[in-house]
């Protein structure tokens, strides 16, 4: 690892991805709108073999429209609803081992993180700074992106607290996606060295995976 950068657990050390009691496991990344989720949990899935699946995309097929239309026609309460219902449905029909995106903001919300207590959750921790850069590209499909630097930060620092109860924290500061995934594998003895380059089980369902 690069200096400065670090893996932490909540109990400081490397945990097992248990399987449920289908026989299959999953893995949550979690974090603020445009850290990387969807990115680092593609590359993690298809190193892994496993399936991807972008809780926002998911959203979007179950409620026939886009988030920002969802935004626009429920406000955030109508979205969070539509996001707990998809989260739920998702985590009692895992048929694969899975890596999911979480929107920005669903690990802020207790129901959601109280759901997702038996799975291990993954914060991808990035500077403000690089946050705000990057989310400029899409600023459109990010409903909570606002134009005001400062609300952006508020936000952000509104969430920070509930993001690192993440089971395992990565900081993702100057690192490429191989490199975070590496990280993940090994803090989570997922064993992805043996799995690069799998394609049993093809990634699905990618999408925005970050823009609340």
């Amino acid at each position: 690892m690069g200096a400065g950068s670090r893996v932490t657990t909540r109990d400081n050390f490397a945990l097992v991805v248990p399987r449920s009691a289908m026989g299959v496991r999953a893995v949550f990344l979690v974090g603020f709108m445009a850290c990387g989720k969807t990115t680092v949990g593609q590359e993690l899935a298809r190193r892994l073999g496993w399936n991807f699946v972008d809780l926002d995309a998911r959203i979007e097929s179950r409620e026939q429209q886009a988030i920002a239309e969802i935004f626009r026609d429920r406000e955030e309460h109508g979205f969070r609803l539509a996001e707990a219902a998809a989260l739920r449905d998702l985590t009692e029909s895992l048929e694969h081992d899975t890596v999911v995106a979480l929107g920005g903001g669903t690990f802020a919300q207790p129901a959601n993180r109280e759901l997702l207590r038996s799975f291990p959750s993954v914060f991808l921790d990035s500077p403000l700074e690089e946050l705000w850069r990057r989310s400029q590209a899409e600023a459109s499909k990010r409903p909570l992106r606002k134009e005001d630097p400062a609300e952006f930060a508020r936000l952000h620092e509104y969430r920070l607290p509930f993001y690192r109860q993440a089971t395992v924290t990565v900081v993702t500061s100057g690192k490429d996606p191989a490199s975070l995934c590496a990280e993940i594998e090994g803090t989570l003895h997922l064993g992805g060295s043996a799995a690069a380059g799998s394609s049993q089980v093809p990634p699905a369902h990618s999408g925005t995976g970050e823009s609340q």
